[in-house]
């Protein structure tokens, strides 16, 4: 029986992921999706959260090896978590997620990327400890085919993105590269341009690699769809 632990992306928090978790336990998997330090019910202070700090939420959520899923921005927390405790995860799997390159902070890979599609919605708060998402124009973005009552109830729920932890620089070793990674490309996507997830993955083996036609946010826009991908690639070393 696979088991899997779901981390969601900037500004989100566990409950992005609730018809994933239905999808995935109706087909008899054992799933749970966590809230990073700061994010959904966590109450950490945003000045105190770090890339270490997520990579321990993470590690300490885990008592068996999971396939280990993060969405966006959280292909940094799992990847850090997969250089501290590679025993503890049985793989990655990145959805429409950044592909981390040691020595390089996420704020440097998206700099790299052809585009910039998200600039627009990032609100950076007056302390520069965090940045949010502008309510008027997440829906143009990152949820653009995704049903009026996801995105309200997203927009509700969407807080504050600590800085810190996307301006760190990862530092990734052979304990990292001994797990094995699985990518999910999104076509649609307006936050991580589609063609630079295909950069991202370019010297990946093709059978790793899966895409959904839908937007950044497969979990409410295709989430029986995702979790087929997740099944499908379950079994694979």
């Amino acid at each position: 029986m696979p088991r899997f632990l779901l981390i969601h992306g900037s500004c989100h928090g566990a409950w992005c992921w609730r018809d994933v978790l239905t999808a995935l336990h109706r087909a008899g998997a054992e799933a749970r999706a966590i809230d990073l330090p700061s994010h959904g019910a966590d109450r950490t202070p945003l000045a105190d959260v770090t890339l270490d700090l997520y990579a321990d939420a993470i590690l300490d959520a885990i008592d068996a090896p999971v396939i280990l899923v993060g969405h966006s921005m959280a292909g940094f927390p799992i990847s850090a978590a997969a250089e501290k405790a590679p025993g503890k995860i049985r793989s990655l799997v990145y959805v429409c997620a950044y592909a981390p390159v040691t020595g390089l902070s996420l704020v440097d890979m998206r700099r790299a990327a052809p585009r910039q599609p998200l600039l627009d919605t990032i609100v950076k708060s007056e302390d520069g400890v965090s940045f949010s998402f502008d309510p008027e124009k997440v829906r143009e973005t990152l949820f653009h085919d995704c049903s009026d009552e996801a995105v309200a109830d997203a927009k509700a729920r969407l807080g504050p993105q600590p800085i810190l932890p996307q301006a760190t620089p990862i530092a990734l070793s052979a304990r990292y590269a001994s797990v094995p990674k699985r990518y999910i490309r999104c076509l649609q996507d307006r936050a991580i341009p589609p063609e630079y997830q295909a950069t991202m993955t370019a010297d990946w083996p093709a059978d790793r690699v899966d895409t959904l036609d839908c937007s950044h946010s497969p979990f409410l826009a295709q989430p029986e769809a995702l979790a087929a991908l997740l099944l499908k690639g379950a079994d694979t070393p």
